[in-house]
C-alpha cells in the first residue's frame, strides 16, 4: 500500500500540516481556561486571582488589621497594584476618586490591570462630594470608600471605557453552540441547551394564518373527515391554535361540522368535511404542494437549534469510549485515534483491508455522543417544504414523566448515524423535489445534521472519487453546505456533521492532498493478531451460544491460516461461526466447534477464483 500521508519532517518542531491545521482550529470557551490556567501557554502572563477578595481585602497582599472607628487620615498613597512587579508612580489621593457602586464585586484579574491604566490617564481632580459619607461608615458596615477601592483596584470617577462595568460580572457561558460541562469531562444538560417552546399563537409558530388554514383543509381533503383533536395531531400544533383556524375557515364556509365524536364537548371533539365552496381553493392548494404532515418550522429556527446542537467540541474521554462499542475488540490505537477526532467533530478517513471492522466502529462512534437533539419533521424555505425528519434514520426517544413540554413539529431524538455506500450519487447530496407531490426531501448530510455522516465502501461509488471530494471540500472547509432549489436559487445551510470516509482501496488512488489537508484525522484499521482471533472467536461464540473451544481455534489456525500464510481479519471469526451453525443443523447435531465442521466451513468459505488460460470454464479452488 502507499504511504499517502505526509511525514513530518525532523525536528521537534510539528509538522506544517499540523500547524495548518492549529491555525483553523477554532479555540472553544471550553478549552479556554485551561489553556489560560498555564502560565507558560499565556503571552505576556497576567496575574489572576482565585476567587474575588474581601472587602477592604489586596489580592496577593498579607492580612491588614481592622480599622478602628477613628480612622486615621491617609498621610501616605497606597500602592496602586500590590502584585505588578513593575514600578508604577504613586496616585495621590486626590486622583483616586473612583469609588466602587453598592453590591458591586470588586474587580479581578485583567480588569484590574485596565483599571490601572485608567488609574495612571485619568486626569486629577477632587472626589465627589456625595462619596464622603461612605469614607466614615461604622465599624461592621461595607467599607466602600476609596483608600479600601484603592486596595481592591476599584476604578476611579469618569467615563468607563468599558461600558457597563459597575453592573456585576456574568458567567460566560461560550457562544451558543457550546454546551457547558462538568469538571469530570461528563455532559451536564447546558444551560444554552435547543428546547423549542410550545407556541400558543400563529407570530410564536412562524407561519401565517393562510399556510395553516392550507394544511388544515390538506388533511382534512385526504383524510374525508376529521375531528378538532385529530387535526391539531396531523399538525403537531396546540388545539387552541387550530380551533382559531377552523373556525376561520368555517366562516368563510370552506368546512362544515357533521357531528360529535366521542364523549366531551368542544370543537375539539367535533367532526369536520370540506364544503363544496372549497373545490377551486383546494385546488389551487394542492397544485402547488401536496405536503400533507406537521407544520413546518421556519429555516432560521433550525439553522440557529443546529448551531446550539452541534457536535463540535465535545469531551469524550476514553473512559466514556470504552463501553460503547459492544462486543467489538478494540485496539488502544483505535481509541487513541477516535477520540481527538470526536472531540473536534472534524472529518476523520478510515482505510486498512476489508473485513477489519471500519464500519463497525463508525457504527459504535455515535454511541459517544450522550444526550439528544430535536429534529424538525419539516421545515419551510420560502414557501418550499424541505422534509427532514426519517424514521429509518432518527431514533426518536421517550418523553420522561414530568418533563417540561415542547414544540411537538420537533422530533427529540438521539444524534443521528447516517451510512452510504455505492448508492452514493452527486444528485443524492442535494435537495430532491418530486414533481408529483411538490414538496422537497432532504438530502443524507441535512439529515445528519448534529450526528455523523459515514461515508462506507469510498471509491466503489457511481460517481468517481475525484468529483464526490470536490463536492465535500466546501462544506468540510466552511461548515457551509450549498444546496439548489429547482427554481435555480441557492441556499447555504450548515454543515455541522462529523463525517467519516471509509475504504478499503489503495487511498494513493483515490485522496489528494487538498483532501487530506480537509480530513485532519487519518487512521489505518489493521488486521486483528492470533490473540486478537482467539478473542474475537470467544465473544462470537457467546453471542451465537456455541459452546468456545480454545483447541478447536488453534486447529483451525495450524490447518488453515499457517499453512497457506493466510491472513486474519475480524470478520472471519463471525462467518466461520456461522456456517458451522448451519452445517450443525443441518446434520441434526449440535452446534460446536468440531474440527471436521470446521474444515467444512473452511472449504465453502475460503475459495479461489483462478482465471483460466484459454476458454476453459473458471477454476475455483479452496485456499
Amino acid at each position: 500500500m502507499a504511504d499517502f500521508t505526509r511525514r513530518p519532517p525532523p525536528g521537534p518542531g510539528p509538522s506544517s500540516l499540523g500547524a495548518e491545521q492549529d491555525e483553523n482550529r477554532n479555540i472553544t470557551p471550553l478549552e479556554t481556561p485551561a489553556a489560560q490556567a498555564n502560565p507558560v501557554l499565556s503571552a505576556p502572563p497576567r496575574p489572576r486571582a482565585p476567587a474575588p477578595a474581601p472587602a477592604g481585602a489586596a489580592l496577593g497582599a498579607e492580612p491588614r488589621p481592622e480599622p478602628t472607628r477613628s480612622r486615621p487620615a491617609v498621610s501616605a498613597p497606597l500602592p496602586s497594584v500590590i502584585f505588578d512587579p513593575m514600578p508604577r508612580p504613586r496616585v495621590p489621593p486626590a486622583q483616586s476618586a473612583g469609588v466602587a457602586p453598592p453590591g458591586a464585586p470588586p474587580p479581578f484579574g485583567e480588569e484590574m490591570l485596565d483599571v490601572q491604566t485608567e488609574r495612571r490617564t485619568a486626569p486629577p481632580g477632587p472626589p465627589p462630594p456625595a462619596q464622603e459619607p461612605e469614607r466614615r461608615a461604622a465599624p461592621g458596615m461595607e467599607r466602600r470608600g476609596p483608600p479600601e477601592a484603592d486596595r481592591r483596584g476599584a476604578p476611579p470617577a469618569g467615563p468607563d471605557r468599558r461600558g457597563a462595568a459597575s453592573a456585576p460580572q456574568q458567567g460566560y457561558a461560550g457562544p451558543e453552540r457550546r454546551g457547558v460541562r462538568r469538571a469530570d469531562g461528563s455532559d451536564a444538560q447546558a444551560t444554552n441547551r435547543f428546547w423549542p417552546a410550545q407556541p400558543k399563537t400563529l407570530q410564536e409558530s412562524g407561519l401565517n394564518a393562510t399556510f395553516v388554514e392550507e394544511l388544515v383543509l390538506k388533511a382534512i381533503f385526504f383524510a374525508g373527515e376529521m375531528r378538532g383533536m385529530d387535526v391539531a395531531t396531523r399538525l403537531q400544533l396546540p388545539s387552541a391554535l387550530v380551533d382559531e383556524v377552523i373556525e376561520g375557515l368555517r366562516r368563510q364556509k370552506y368546512i362544515d361540522i357533521r357531528g360529535g365524536g366521542g364523549s366531551g364537548v368542544g370543537r375539539s371533539t367535533m367532526i369536520y368535511q370540506l364544503t363544496t365552496f372549497v373545490t377551486d381553493v383546494l385546488r389551487q392548494i394542492l397544485d402547488r404542494n401536496r405536503y400533507n404532515g406537521p407544520a413546518p418550522v421556519p429555516f432560521n429556527e433550525w439553522v440557529a437549534a443546529v448551531k446550539q446542537q452541534t457536535v463540535r467540541g465535545n469531551r469524550i474521554t476514553r473512559h466514556r469510549m470504552q463501553d460503547k462499542f459492544g462486543d467489538l475488540i478494540i485496539r488502544d490505537y483505535i481509541f487513541d485515534g477516535i477520540g481527538p477526532a470526536m472531540n473536534s467533530g472534524r472529518a476523520i478517513f478510515f482505510y486498512g483491508p476489508p473485513g477489519n471492522g471500519k464500519t463497525a466502529i463508525c457504527q459504535g462512534m455515535v454511541n459517544c455522543y450522550e444526550g439528544d437533539i430535536f429534529v424538525p419533521h419539516a421545515l419551510l424555505v420560502d414557501d418550499f417544504v424541505v422534509k427532514m425528519f426519517d424514521a429509518n434514520i432518527h431514533r426518536a426517544v421517550e418523553d420522561e414523566p414530568g418533563m417540561p413540554s415542547y414544540d411537538r413539529r420537533w422530533v427529540r431524538c438521539r444524534r443521528p448515524l447516517v451510512v452510504v455506500g455505492g448508492e452514493l450519487t452527486l444528485e443524492m447530496l442535494d435537495l430532491v423535489y418530486t414533481p408529483e407531490v411538490k414538496y422537497y426531501e432532504a438530502p443524507f448530510q441535512m439529515k445528519a445534521s448534529n450526528g455523523m455522516l459515514l461515508i462506507d465502501d469510498f471509491g466503489r461509488q457511481k460517481v468517481s472519487p475525484k468529483d464526490l471530494l470536490n463536492r465535500w471540500i466546501v462544506p468540510l472547509e466552511s461548515d457551509v453546505d450549498i444546496l439548489t432549489l429547482h427554481t435555480g436559487k441557492k441556499l447555504q445551510v450548515p454543515f455541522d456533521v462529523f463525517a467519516a470516509f471509509s475504504t478499503n482501496l489503495d487511498p494513493s488512488a483515490l485522496v489528494d492532498d487538498a483532501f487530506l489537508r480537509r480530513v485532519r484525522y487519518k487512521l489505518e484499521v489493521q488486521r486483528p493478531d492470533e490473540e486478537q482471533f482467539h478473542e474475537i472467536f470467544q465473544v462470537m461464540c457467546r453471542k451465537r451460544g456455541v459452546p468456545y473451544d480454545a483447541r478447536a481455534v488453534d486447529y483451525l489456525i495450524d490447518e488453515h491460516y499457517r499453512p497457506h500464510h493466510r491472513p486474519f481479519a475480524a470478520c472471519q471469526p463471525r462467518d466461520l461461526l456461522d456456517q458451522v451453525i448451519d452445517m450443525a443443523n443441518y446434520q441434526g447435531q449440535t452446534p460446536r466447534l468440531d474440527p471436521a465442521l470446521l474444515d467444512a466451513a473452511v472449504r465453502s468459505y475460503f475459495v479461489r477464483f483462478d482465471k483460466p488460460a484459454d476458454s476453459s470454464p473458471t477454476a475455483a479452488s479452496a485456499r
